[in-house]
């Protein structure tokens, strides 16, 4: 919250209380998901600390049917759905999404035909975080196959201590393009406009255009787009402007 008060950055922020259940919960997930529910959700509505619900929805942690009951308590609270779905397997996380009309859902490292299909009959963005596959020696996501459906694809680090310690955007979109067979173009559009629809900031922000933010990135001279991602050792990156200021 007070990060979003100071930083000229826009910053959404995200509830994901249900992401494991606490050891003295191990046996009783109603009562988890009653504290979430009843407790927790109402002091984050009240005290505007969020701006979406996130589940993490995987076999041995939230079902479907239980990701579904506790974004739709967010959802009565204002909150958008957001999901974390298929990284360890197919976890019906990508169709609960779907249903619920969430903004998007991230990881999908595990993904079968129904659900791509799915995910691109939808307005729903899918987020692929290759360097919390990466990190944890897990396959990458089916990028290709999923922007070939006419998935909208979305990039992001994932940056945190546990599965993913690294906020390098520039790794990121490396990754996509040689590990996930995304042209440069789709890994930029992805890392840019596409990330800023993850977080409905379109209209702000994501491309240079008429009325939005003066949020530019300024590379040091380069042979062509494509090398960003080729020399995925180098920091291309010269300068930068956040709402027309250089930082």
């Amino acid at each position: 919250k007070r990060l979003k008060e100071t930083s000229p950055i826009p910053v959404k922020a995200t509830f994901l209380g249900a992401h494991t259940y606490p050891p003295e919960f191990k046996e009783n997930h109603q009562g988890y998901i009653d504290l979430l529910i009843n407790e927790m959700l109402p002091v984050i509505a009240n005290e505007g600390l969020a701006d979406y619900i996130d589940v993490f929805c995987e076999s041995g942690f939230f079902s479907p049917e239980e990701t579904e009951l506790i974004c739709r308590a967010g959802m009565s609270f204002g909150l958008k759905p957001k999901i974390h779905a298929n990284q360890l397997n197919l976890s019906g996380g990508t169709q609960t999404g779907v249903k619920l009309g969430a903004v998007s859902v991230d990881h999908l490292e595990t993904m079968d035909e129904e659900a791509i299909q799915l995910l691109a009959a939808s307005n729903t963005i899918g987020t692929l975080l290759p360097t919390a596959a990466f990190f944890l020696r897990m396959p990458f996501q089916p990028a290709r196959q999923l922007i070939d459906a006419g998935c909208a694809i979305a990039l992001a680090s994932d940056f945190n201590p546990g599965s993913s310690p690294s906020g390098n955007m520039n790794l990121v979109v490396a990754m996509s393009c040689i590990q996930m067979k995304m042209l440069p173009e789709e890994a930029i559009n992805a890392a840019t406009i596409n990330g800023a629809f993850a977080m409905e900031l379109q209209d702000e922000v994501g491309s240079i255009s008429i009325q939005k933010k003066a949020n530019l990135i300024f590379t040091r001279a380069i042979p062509s787009l494509a090398y960003l991602p080729y020399a995925f050792g180098s920091n291309n990156i010269e300068r930068i402007m956040i709402e027309g200021e250089w930082v």
